[in-house]
């Protein structure tokens, strides 16, 4: 079947599907009804094969048993499946959902704003209306109150005329549309700064509510609320756990609560516990960065005010960005303050999935149940086998870690969630916390942890048996796909709000004791000491070797400087010059010519000279 037409074939069974629950009052969005087809359709015992093509009679068999399944109000398992779905679909991480927050809002104004750019003002009227549009705009853009107060546009237009005077309209119109829209949110920032100083000095603030207080108290309210909602789930999840420990070494027992559906319900715990998990680290991240710019707040506040003092007139260079600043922390602060209203709900819509707890196991149930047990908590079981580590000697092809070897030991991505691999894949679907302690099993880059050293030693014997378990039982209970996070075995299901996490996997780092000896510089240096990556530099040598080519270079060598150093001396060749005049002239002078006779000697004893001045006169040269 060609892909277009199996897309509308899925689409035409979503929508049927839908249309059966809404006939019954039920109303299924298209992601669960999705979702519940892709798990109709794994499941084995509903006989359908992913290899050959649906019949009709093969579509109304599936729409058939979706709806009976959507329509089971007394499953914790389509409640698992349900809480899922619904996170998936309201929750994303922090930065996203800030980025999606300004984008709505930029969104939201953009009508305001284009109202302003894109208008031409000219006449007195449409210019003090232009103006007070702009102070909507602030107003609007800050949240520092409503635009129909009348005190609180007061006091905004006076901040932004001590910024931008209305004669100043004029030139704000000849600006291009991206100028208009740069300085419009420039101006914003600046006069929300200048009403947060102004209401910390006691002199205006109207409108503005206390967010640090607000959120200081908010934030621990929340907190306490979830982590009181985290424990209940989490001592639910223990009594659950006891008994089905129970029941594994029991099998008469095991079909006995059979039909309790004691699993899917230990599973519907175990989900909402992470889920609250998760939004408990987010809130804990929002009192973090709260706490750090309260701190920015109150320095920013304490400069200003040591900038302006007394003073009538201040720098708008000193002033205006600190105002920026005060501006964008008060914006973080808004920013956290919808982030854990948006959180908190999500807790409070995270409720109703636990409704069939009360109905399959009131108080009297789960008495009868627990009589006799003793109700371990994930902390004391592994608290436990603390001392039960595995022994490297008794495994030589399997890689294990452990807290001292590895550096990165808590950060390890560990399999199905952190729970006991094989336990839940011998007792058909018991979860119990593995310990890292023990010692964690790398096996094809995945890690994975143990309850027990015997269960360890167990699974290491054939992993893969033991993987092919836990992915058939995940095809019997979709949930467990999200749940163990089995995203890799089942591609097609995987959430958006995980599907950016599954390729990533944290590699050990582990330590050990090893030496080794190397020689020293075993290959000869590559640095080349004349490379110059300046171009500028380049050219500088370039004419310095253009100039010496025209030099005469000397060197001399004394006894001193001998077998010492190479002295160098550069001189300049002597230059030839010339100058012409208007009348050429020249004057020689007779080259004295004396001659001395009698010199050699002669036949007598005595030599006598005779002096004869052969020079000629000055008038025949």
């Amino acid at each position: 079947m060609p892909p277009t037409q199996a897309e509308s074939v899925i689409k035409n069974i979503i929508r049927e599907i839908g249309q059966e629950c809404a006939g019954h009052g039920e109303i299924v969005s298209e992601t669960l009804a999705a979702f519940m087809v892709k798990a109709v359709v794994l499941d084995p015992s509903n006989g359908f094969n992913m290899d050959r093509t649906l019949m009709k009679s093969d579509v109304q068999k599936l729409v058939k048993l979706c709806v009976s399944r959507l329509l089971d109000s007394k499953n914790p398992s389509l409640d698992t499946i349900k809480m899922q779905v619904y996170f998936d679909m309201n929750y994303t991480s922090r930065e996203e959902f800030l980025e999606e927050h300004h984008r709505v809002l930029e969104s939201r104004l953009g009508s305001v704003m284009r109202e302003i750019t894109d208008n031409r003002a000219c006449a007195r009227e449409e210019l003090e209306s232009l103006y007070r549009k702009i102070v909507s705009y602030v107003l609007l853009r800050s949240g520092l109150g409503s635009p129909t107060d009348i005190k609180i546009v007061r006091e905004a237009t006076a901040a932004l005329q001590s910024v931008f005077p209305q004669a100043e309209l004029g030139t704000f119109l000849t600006l291009s549309k991206k100028d208009k829209e740069r300085q419009l949110k420039e101006l914003t920032r600046i006069v929300t700064g200048i009403r947060l100083f102004n209401r910390d000095c006691g002199k205006g603030g109207e409108g503005i509510d206390d967010l640090p207080a607000i959120l200081h108290e908010a934030i621990p309210a929340t907190t306490q609320h979830i982590d009181a909602q985290l424990q209940t789930a989490q001592d639910q999840a223990y009594r659950y756990t006891a008994i089905l420990e129970k029941a594994a070494n029991n099998p008469l027992l095991s079909i006995e609560l059979q039909p309790y559906m004691l699993k899917e319900a230990l599973y519907n715990m175990r989900q909402y516990e992470i889920f609250l998990q998760i939004i408990l680290s987010d809130i804990i991240t929002c009192a973090q960065e709260v706490e750090m710019m309260i701190k920015q707040l109150g320095a920013q506040l304490e400069l200003l005010k040591m900038i302006v003092k007394s003073k009538t007139a201040v720098p708008t260079s000193q002033v205006f960005p600190i105002f920026i600043a005060l501006s964008n922390l008060w914006t973080s602060f808004q920013d956290e303050t919808v982030l854990i209203s948006v959180l908190s709900n999500l807790t409070t819509h995270l409720e109703p999935f636990l409704g069939a707890h009360e109905l399959l196991f009131p108080e009297k149930v789960m008495q009868n149940l627990l009589d006799g047990l003793t109700v371990k908590t994930d902390v004391c079981r592994v608290k436990e086998h603390l001392e039960d580590r595995v022994h490297l000697v008794d495994f030589r092809k399997q890689e294990w870690l452990f807290p001292e070897t590895t550096a990165n030991f808590d950060k390890l991505l560990i399999q199905y969630r952190g729970f006991c691999a094989y336990t839940f894949a011998t007792t058909d679907g018991l979860l119990l916390p593995g310990n890292p302690a023990i010692g964690i099993l790398k096996y094809k880059e995945k890690y994975y942890t143990f309850n027990t050293r015997d269960a360890a030693y167990l699974f290491a014997e054939n992993p893969e048996n033991y993987i092919d378990l836990i992915r058939e039982k995940a095809k019997k209970n979709a949930e467990l796909i999200q749940l163990l996070e089995l995203h890799q075995q089942f591609e097609t299901l995987i959430p958006y709000s995980q599907m950016k996490d599954v390729d990533k996997h944290i590699k050990p780092i582990t330590k050990c004791e090893s030496s080794t000896q190397t020689d020293t510089h075993i290959l000869p240096p590559t640095i080349v000491r004349a490379y110059e990556w300046n171009e500028w530099e380049l050219r500088r040598k370039a004419i310095k070797l253009a100039n010496l080519r025209r030099k005469a270079t000397h060197s001399v060598q004394t006894d001193l400087s001998h077998m010492r150093r190479e002295n160098c001396s550069q001189v300049y060749p002597p230059k030839d010059a010339s100058t012409q005049s208007k009348r050429e002239g020249g004057s020689r002078v007779p080259r004295p010519q004396i001659y001395i006779a009698g010199l050699c000697g002669g036949q007598g004893k005595v030599t006598s000279g005779v002096k004869v001045n052969l020079t000629r006169a000055v008038d025949e040269t």
